[in-house]
């Protein structure tokens, strides 16, 4: 079975629970204080790996995260690419207030300073059938999605989060594109909508035009745009305690249902179940579900 390559972040997340999110000028006494692995690149690998496929990631983490790459093995991603760098890790400082909802701040740390040899190590893993994986929080993204053009790999590019590096990214060669509201609108120049998401699909498939586009609309579910047409999908009813790593949860699963083989239909479904499964727990990759239990709850509401 072919494998997924995860070229991506690594994170602490330092997670705090506040009554209500910080304002401008404010100072919010938190009620709780953990620590957790986290980053998009590291949450999307577990997500993958405990949906039942072979994971490879590469990066970069400090001195200070190497328990990140314990992390990773112990769910057994392949972390023979994952290099320790000088510095610091990345590290994202996380507000989850009482209705789940989270404010995040991100600093790179080594997740900004992979070099060539790094990129040419996560593609030189590539083999036939297998998808490499991406988010918008590494460096050099715009030669590694030159070079993994150049050699007709499948591509899988999450375009967050957004931090302006996406404008000049040249995108005619990814295969799927995985954006949220706020990432659409950065990639597509244009405000986001409420409700009529026609124009969003449009200006994205200029900019990514053999790309299948999946726009999450969290509460709201899920529209999906491919060269067969435009479809929805209902998010899950649960009760929400925490949002953060719920789209790397989906992100995780949609990529090891089509490693698989399943339909985009199954793929999405089996996404949107392990999305709305980790907003029910807290944390990140701790917030993480495991294959039998999104396989119930997607059987459970077919």
């Amino acid at each position: 079975m072919p494998k997924l390559v995860n070229l991506g972040s690594l994170c602490i997340d330092h997670v705090y629970g506040v009554p209500a999110i910080t304002g401008p000028g404010e100072t919010v006494a938190s009620v709780t204080y953990e620590v957790f692995p986290g980053g998009k690149g590291l949450n999307q690998s577990i997500a993958a790996a405990r949906a039942g496929i072979d994971v490879v990631h590469v990066g970069c983490v400090g001195a200070d995260g190497e328990w990140l790459k314990e992390t990773l093995s112990a769910e057994g991603v392949d972390v023979s690419g994952l290099r320790v760098a000088p510095g610091a890790s990345g590290h994202a400082v996380i507000q989850v207030n009482e209705a789940g909802e989270n404010a995040i701040v991100i600093t790179g740390g080594a997740n900004r300073r992979l070099d060539r040899s790094d990129i040419e190590g996560a593609l030189a893993r590539m083999e036939t059938g297998d998808w490499l994986m991406l988010q918008n929080e590494i460096n050099d993204l715009d030669t590694v999605l030159r070079l993994a053009g150049e050699q007709g790999l499948q591509v899988a590019f999450n375009v967050a989060p957004v931090d302006g590096r996406e404008a000049g990214y040249d995108l005619s060669t990814t295969r799927l594109l995985i954006v949220n509201e706020i990432e659409a609108a950065a990639l597509a120049g244009i405000p986001a909508a409420d409700d009529d998401w026609s124009n969003m699909l449009t200006a994205l498939a200029d900019r990514a035009p053999n790309a299948d586009i999946v726009l999450t609309l969290g509460a709201d579910g899920l529209v999906y745009s491919s060269a067969d047409g435009t479809a929805a999908l209902p998010a899950y009813d649960v009760d929400a305690v925490d949002e953060t790593a719920a789209g790397d949860a989906f992100i995780g699963f949609v990529m090891a249902s089509l490693i698989r083989g399943a339909s985009m239909d199954r793929a999405l479904r089996m996404g949107a179940a392990a999305g709305a499964l980790a907003v029910t727990r807290a944390g990140a990759a701790s917030s993480l579900p495991r294959l039998g239990e999104v396989q119930a709850l997607v059987d459970a509401q077919p």
